[in-house]
Protein backbone atom coordinates (compact mmCIF):
# COMPACT_ATOMS: atom_id res chain seq x y z
CA UNK A 1 0.00 0.00 0.00
CA UNK A 2 3.17 2.16 0.68
CA UNK A 3 4.20 1.79 -2.48
CA UNK A 4 1.14 1.98 -4.48
CA UNK A 5 0.61 5.64 -2.47
CA UNK A 6 3.90 6.67 -3.54
CA UNK A 7 3.38 5.54 -7.02
CA UNK A 8 -0.10 7.49 -7.13
CA UNK A 9 1.28 10.72 -6.22
CA UNK A 10 4.65 10.20 -8.38
CA UNK A 11 2.11 10.26 -11.35
CA UNK A 12 0.20 12.87 -10.17
CA UNK A 13 3.51 15.16 -10.10
CA UNK A 14 4.09 15.25 -13.41
CA UNK A 15 1.45 17.64 -13.94
CA UNK A 16 3.68 20.24 -13.25
CA UNK A 17 6.89 20.03 -14.15
CA UNK A 18 8.18 22.92 -12.11
CA UNK A 19 7.18 21.45 -8.53
CA UNK A 20 8.01 17.71 -10.02
CA UNK A 21 11.49 17.95 -9.44
CA UNK A 22 10.90 18.67 -5.95
CA UNK A 23 8.05 16.29 -5.88
CA UNK A 24 9.95 13.51 -6.96
CA UNK A 25 13.18 14.20 -4.69
CA UNK A 26 10.79 14.23 -1.44
CA UNK A 27 8.79 10.96 -2.97
CA UNK A 28 12.23 9.51 -3.35
CA UNK A 29 13.25 10.81 0.48
CA UNK A 30 10.22 9.11 1.43
CA UNK A 31 10.90 5.31 -0.24
CA UNK A 32 14.53 5.48 0.98
CA UNK A 33 13.12 6.58 4.57
CA UNK A 34 11.08 3.65 4.43
CA UNK A 35 13.43 1.44 3.15
CA UNK A 36 15.82 1.88 5.88
CA UNK A 37 12.70 1.20 8.20
CA UNK A 38 12.57 5.05 9.61
CA UNK A 39 8.83 5.12 9.29
CA UNK A 40 8.12 8.27 11.13
CA UNK A 41 10.33 10.15 8.32
CA UNK A 42 8.82 8.33 5.29
CA UNK A 43 5.08 10.00 6.90
CA UNK A 44 6.65 13.91 7.08
CA UNK A 45 7.79 13.13 3.56
CA UNK A 46 4.52 11.90 2.55
CA UNK A 47 2.70 14.77 4.48
CA UNK A 48 5.33 17.66 2.71
CA UNK A 49 4.60 15.87 -0.84
CA UNK A 50 1.07 15.79 -0.45
CA UNK A 51 1.30 19.67 0.45
CA UNK A 52 3.84 20.46 -2.76
CA UNK A 53 0.95 18.41 -4.89
CA UNK A 54 -1.65 20.33 -3.17
CA UNK A 55 -0.12 23.76 -4.39
CA UNK A 56 0.08 22.56 -7.80
CA UNK A 57 -3.55 21.65 -7.51
CA UNK A 58 -4.50 25.07 -6.71
CA UNK A 59 -2.44 26.47 -8.89
CA UNK A 60 -4.32 24.75 -11.88
CA UNK A 61 -7.39 25.79 -9.89
CA UNK A 62 -6.39 29.52 -10.05
CA UNK A 63 -6.14 29.33 -13.92
CA UNK A 64 -10.35 28.89 -14.27
CA UNK A 65 -10.62 32.43 -12.39
CA UNK A 66 -12.23 34.54 -15.37
CA UNK A 67 -10.29 37.17 -17.19
CA UNK A 68 -11.50 40.50 -16.01
CA UNK A 69 -13.98 42.40 -18.08
CA UNK A 70 -13.07 45.40 -20.55
CA UNK A 71 -12.59 47.92 -17.30
CA UNK A 72 -11.98 46.03 -15.12
CA UNK A 73 -8.34 44.64 -13.46
CA UNK A 74 -8.31 41.53 -11.50
CA UNK A 75 -5.77 40.41 -8.83
CA UNK A 76 -5.39 36.61 -7.77
CA UNK A 77 -4.92 36.77 -4.09
CA UNK A 78 -2.99 34.30 -1.82
CA UNK A 79 -4.54 33.30 1.01
CA UNK A 80 -4.50 30.61 3.64
CA UNK A 81 -7.96 28.95 2.48
CA UNK A 82 -5.98 25.87 1.84
CA UNK A 83 -5.37 25.35 5.11
CA UNK A 84 -8.55 25.79 6.49
CA UNK A 85 -10.23 23.61 4.38
CA UNK A 86 -7.66 20.92 5.72
CA UNK A 87 -9.55 21.08 8.62
CA UNK A 88 -12.77 20.13 6.95
CA UNK A 89 -11.32 17.83 4.81
CA UNK A 90 -9.14 18.67 2.47
CA UNK A 91 -9.81 20.62 -0.76
CA UNK A 92 -8.41 23.32 -2.72
CA UNK A 93 -9.37 27.06 -3.25
CA UNK A 94 -8.97 30.00 -5.08
CA UNK A 95 -9.68 33.54 -5.03
CA UNK A 96 -9.56 36.75 -7.41
CA UNK A 97 -10.76 40.40 -6.50
CA UNK A 98 -11.88 42.64 -9.90
CA UNK A 99 -11.86 46.13 -9.54
CA UNK A 100 -13.43 48.90 -12.11
CA UNK A 101 -12.63 51.48 -9.51
CA UNK A 102 -15.66 51.99 -8.31
CA UNK A 103 -17.49 48.44 -7.55
CA UNK A 104 -15.19 45.51 -6.08
CA UNK A 105 -16.07 41.46 -6.32
CA UNK A 106 -14.20 38.67 -5.15
CA UNK A 107 -14.60 35.29 -6.98
CA UNK A 108 -14.10 32.22 -5.17
CA UNK A 109 -13.52 28.65 -6.27
CA UNK A 110 -13.61 25.81 -3.75
CA UNK A 111 -12.93 22.45 -5.37
CA UNK A 112 -13.28 18.47 -3.94
CA UNK A 113 -14.23 20.02 -0.61
CA UNK A 114 -16.39 17.59 1.51
CA UNK A 115 -17.98 20.77 2.73
CA UNK A 116 -19.14 21.60 -0.60
CA UNK A 117 -21.39 18.93 -1.45
CA UNK A 118 -23.61 20.46 1.48
CA UNK A 119 -24.69 22.74 -0.75
CA UNK A 120 -25.90 20.67 -3.65
CA UNK A 121 -29.41 20.16 -2.18
CA UNK A 122 -29.85 23.89 -1.38
CA UNK A 123 -28.82 24.71 -4.67
CA UNK A 124 -31.08 22.39 -6.25
CA UNK A 125 -33.95 23.01 -4.46
CA UNK A 126 -33.55 26.51 -4.27
CA UNK A 127 -36.60 28.25 -6.43
CA UNK A 128 -38.67 25.88 -4.33
CA UNK A 129 -37.50 27.32 -1.24
CA UNK A 130 -38.06 30.59 -2.44
CA UNK A 131 -34.56 31.59 -2.94
CA UNK A 132 -33.97 33.95 -6.27
CA UNK A 133 -31.77 32.36 -8.59
CA UNK A 134 -29.65 33.98 -11.41
CA UNK A 135 -28.80 32.22 -14.83
CA UNK A 136 -25.13 32.67 -16.36
CA UNK A 137 -25.20 30.61 -19.12
CA UNK A 138 -26.66 27.76 -18.10
CA UNK A 139 -25.81 27.81 -14.64
CA UNK A 140 -28.52 28.67 -11.83
CA UNK A 141 -26.88 30.88 -8.94
CA UNK A 142 -28.83 30.97 -5.69
CA UNK A 143 -28.71 34.63 -4.50
CA UNK A 144 -28.33 34.53 -1.14
CA UNK A 145 -28.27 38.54 0.17
CA UNK A 146 -26.29 39.58 -2.98
CA UNK A 147 -23.88 36.58 -2.75
CA UNK A 148 -24.12 34.36 -5.72
CA UNK A 149 -23.42 30.75 -5.80
CA UNK A 150 -23.37 27.75 -7.38
CA UNK A 151 -22.15 24.30 -7.62
CA UNK A 152 -20.66 22.90 -10.36
CA UNK A 153 -20.15 18.74 -11.05
CA UNK A 154 -21.50 17.98 -7.32
CA UNK A 155 -17.57 19.24 -6.50
CA UNK A 156 -16.70 22.63 -7.54
CA UNK A 157 -18.29 25.82 -6.01
CA UNK A 158 -18.35 29.37 -7.52
CA UNK A 159 -19.55 32.29 -5.24
CA UNK A 160 -19.45 35.87 -6.37
CA UNK A 161 -19.65 38.89 -3.34
CA UNK A 162 -19.42 42.42 -3.38
CA UNK A 163 -21.72 43.78 -5.73
CA UNK A 164 -25.04 43.95 -7.56
CA UNK A 165 -25.70 40.63 -9.08
CA UNK A 166 -26.05 42.86 -12.56
CA UNK A 167 -22.40 43.87 -11.70
CA UNK A 168 -21.27 39.98 -11.10
CA UNK A 169 -22.78 38.23 -13.60
CA UNK A 170 -20.49 39.69 -16.70
CA UNK A 171 -17.71 38.38 -14.29
CA UNK A 172 -18.86 34.96 -13.87
CA UNK A 173 -19.60 34.31 -17.28
CA UNK A 174 -15.54 34.54 -18.22
CA UNK A 175 -15.89 31.16 -16.71
CA UNK A 176 -15.07 27.96 -18.42
CA UNK A 177 -17.46 25.88 -17.02
CA UNK A 178 -16.65 22.99 -19.30
CA UNK A 179 -13.32 22.68 -18.60
CA UNK A 180 -14.02 23.33 -14.89
CA UNK A 181 -16.25 20.16 -14.62
CA UNK A 182 -12.46 18.29 -16.03
CA UNK A 183 -10.28 19.88 -13.35
CA UNK A 184 -8.13 17.47 -11.10
CA UNK A 185 -10.35 14.27 -13.10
Amino acid sequence: MFRATLFALALVAVADPALADEVNDTLSSAMQAYEEGDIKYAIEELDYAKQLLQAMNTAQLAGFLPEPPAGWTREITESDANAGLAILGGGSSSEALYTDGSETVTVTLIADSPMVTMFGGMIANAGMMGMKLHRVGREKYVDNDGELTTLIDNRILIQAEGAAPEVMIPILEGIDIKALEDFAR
